[in-house]
């Protein structure tokens, strides 16, 4: 697998955080050695994280979407299959946890279209009502910013679920 290299003012997300910005890079000591790190700084907040530029892909770092991503996410929530999440509530928070965490954005489209679903069906429980506005928040994190026609149909969605 290729290494993904980053450089300072990408838009990157990282799971389960959300959207960030690289700021640049640093060494910084650890056990005794000198890593280089990439800093990725949060918008809106004064969050920051350091992640080893030998092996973001360990951490989960990646680039946001671009605008060339948004057919294919408009697609996954506009035509999503079904996920089949589990009926008994402790395997369900495990596998929306587990998407959740992951942060691939497609994944988070096919659950926020399952459990927008069940909601109109029978309403949603707290906390799948929870993982629910979370997957459309990080969803949101990266439409915001791309200006294109399939973007703004993509924020309209998430904001009419």
């Amino acid at each position: 697998m290729s290494r993904a290299t980053f450089r300072t003012g990408d838009r990157v997300v990282l799971p389960p955080y959300g959207i960030g910005v690289v700021s640049g890079t640093c060494q910084r000591p650890v056990s005794g050695e000198t890593q280089a790190y990439y800093q990725v700084d949060f918008p809106n907040t004064s969050s920051r994280a350091f992640v080893p530029v030998s092996a973001p892909q360990d951490a989960g770092l990646r680039a946001a979407l671009t605008t060339a991503d948004m057919p294919r996410l408009l697609s996954r929530l506009r035509n999503s299959q079904e996920l089949n999440l589990p009926r008994q509530w402790a395997a369900r928070h495990r596998r929306v946890t587990e998407i959740l965490v992951s942060g691939d954005p497609y994944e988070l489209a096919t659950l926020t279209c399952e459990l927008r679903r069940w909601n109109m069906e029978r309403g949603l429980p707290d906390l799948d009502r929870q993982a629910f506005r979370r997957a459309i928040r990080l969803l949101e994190q990266e439409v915001c910013g791309l200006e294109d026609q399939c973007a703004q149909d993509v924020q309209a969605l998430l904001d009419h679920a």
